[in-house]
């Protein structure tokens, strides 16, 4: 595993978001030596989905609000169906998004977490891919669509589901390593 040390990389996520979509990357994002603050809308903690019933609450480290995306050096957005619907009608969130992409900054966003990548007018050219029940959004929003278990494009991190956090992770913890990339602003 490639180490990532020093790096600093948020989770943004609310309520809903899906159980292992937030857990492995936190976690695998600390083994590689990051240090990984899950934000939030709102302090306290977040209860995540899990199955077909609410899952395990997350503490958040820090609130939206009180953050700016310059101190952080990727992004990780969590799918789940409710946390990426929430967030994406959230101006702050969509802003907090659109700074890590104009700096060039790694973001990775896995199952319907491209809704917010829509939301905030990156997908359109880019190469992607999301939840299957969520293609034709992405592809609606100008993205090439590719079923794979990871899609790279320019520091844009997707993937499509649970299964796929493995080939997520590992992809992410290189990205961030490269460190930023050149691409036009959203």
């Amino acid at each position: 595993m490639q180490s990532i040390q020093g790096k600093r990389i948020a989770i943004l996520a609310t309520h809903g978001f899906e159980q292992s979509e937030l857990e492995v990357p936190l976690e695998k994002l600390r083994a590689a030596g990051a240090e990984v603050h899950v934000i939030a809308p709102e302090g306290g903690e977040i209860k995540g989905w899990q199955g077909k019933d609410w899952g395990n609450a997350v503490p958040v480290d820090a609130v939206l609000s009180e953050v700016d995306a310059s101190a952080y050096d990727a992004l990780v957005l969590p799918g789940g169906q409710m946390n990426p619907d929430l967030l994406r009608v959230e101006g702050e969130a969509i802003a907090f998004i659109k700074s890590f992409w104009t700096a060039g900054k790694v973001i990775g966003a896995i199952c319907h977490a491209p809704w917010l990548l829509i939301e905030a007018g990156i997908a359109d050219g880019r190469r992607m891919t999301s939840y299957g029940s969520i293609k034709t959004d992405v592809k609606n929003a100008g993205a090439d669509w590719i079923d794979a278990e990871v899609v790279t494009d320019q520091g844009l991190v997707t993937s499509r589901k649970p299964e796929d956090l493995p080939a997520f992770c590992a992809k992410l913890i290189e990205e961030i390593a490269e460190g930023t990339h050149q691409r036009a602003a959203a």
